[in-house]
């Protein structure tokens, strides 16, 4: 179906792929095929996703993101439409906080740690059994300077690890991955990793949260000492997935996050090493090192505008945060959904 509605545009921080396709993607409102009123509701957007949602996808599938900007998507309420309109089917997210209401079950609030920590590359929910194939973000409110969400293509991070560490990649490949940590009951809001088990499993009751667990493949060991806290086992999981859409192998794993999430000041217990192989033999730290430089090598931020959208295939790219510079006179404020 030949698209009318959309136009692509193109900004600096954009990188242009092998095939000719942006990355990521952004679409505008097209000023030829689309009236001032148009432009201005919603409705005509929504529509436009779901009659030319073919063209949408494999765009998508060429590109890896698409970011949606100009629309007149102004709220939550908004944002949720959009994500309707996708038709994408809704998924469960075990670790997120959500706006708890029946009608917004599907948003969450994509801002768990303060908006001036730095949050590392990683695809979501990449420890876990099962995982979203789609996620969408959406800026409700956007940042003063900073805060932008860096996004990478992952087949692009795995061909280049496994060209400059090829001993590395092939014991991951071997043996998987192990990620291993200790959650205290509260969370702790001055640590990007620092959700409690009590609100990632929206739960005080330990039978509870051992059975949300164990539905995407973790394993609670609970800890002896009266601190009430627990030892939280993933694993061994795959350090790479195999993306059938486009015929490629991604670096589909939490390394880089886990590796530095572990904060040992101020703890009363010490966290064991985060994440192994999955013969609980360590990684070699100058390995991740220059995992963590290719990525942010590789990577495209582009800076959040009030009511952008952006697409992301999840399994073929990662994403971070950057930390919001002016985060006293402008929070930032962005929305995820993530998909089946």
């Amino acid at each position: 179906m030949k698209q009318t509605f959309f136009q692509q545009v193109q900004l600096p921080q954009q990188k242009k792929l092998n095939n000719g396709v942006f990355f990521p993607a952004v679409l505008s409102p097209n000023p030829n095929n689309v009236s001032a009123a148009a432009k201005a509701d919603l409705l005509h957007f929504i529509e436009a996703i779901g009659s030319q949602k073919s063209w949408l996808e494999d765009l998508l599938k060429k590109s890896g993101a698409i970011l949606f900007r100009g629309f007149p998507v102004e709220s939550h309420f908004d944002f949720n439409d959009v994500v309707e309109a996708t038709g994408f089917p809704p998924m469960e997210y075990v670790g997120g906080a959500a706006l708890r209401t029946q009608v917004f079950s599907r948003i969450y609030t994509a801002n768990a740690a303060p908006p001036d920590q730095k949050i590392a590359f990683h695809h979501e929910m990449a420890y876990a059994a099962e995982f979203p194939s789609k996620l969408l973000l959406f800026c409700e409110v956007e940042p003063e300077e900073g805060g932008e969400t860096p996004i990478v293509l992952s087949h692009m991070v795995y061909e280049r690890m496994k060209q400059s560490h090829p001993a590395f990649v092939a014991r991951l490949e071997e043996y998987g991955l192990m990620y291993t940590r200790i959650m205290d009951r509260d969370d702790d809001p001055s640590s990007p990793a620092g959700r409690g088990w009590h609100s990632t499993f929206y739960t005080d009751d330990k039978i509870i949260a051992e059975q949300r667990a164990a539905k995407v493949g973790m394993k609670l060991e609970w800890t002896n000492d009266g601190s009430d806290s627990v030892k939280i086992l993933i694993g061994p999981k795959p350090a790479f997935r195999f993306d059938k859409s486009t015929q490629r192998k991604t670096w589909f794993n939490s390394i880089v996050v886990a590796h530095g999430g572990q904060d040992q000041r101020d703890k009363m217990v010490v966290q064991p090493e985060p994440v192994t192989f999955g013969d609980e033999k360590p990684l070699p730290t100058h390995a991740v090192y220059d995992c963590i430089k290719i990525l942010e090598e590789e990577s495209v931020a582009i800076p959040w505008e009030k009511g952008d959208v952006l697409l992301i295939d999840n399994m073929a790219v990662l994403h971070s945060r950057r930390p919001v510079v002016n985060s006293q006179t402008h929070a930032r404020r962005v929305l995820a959904s993530i998909c089946k």
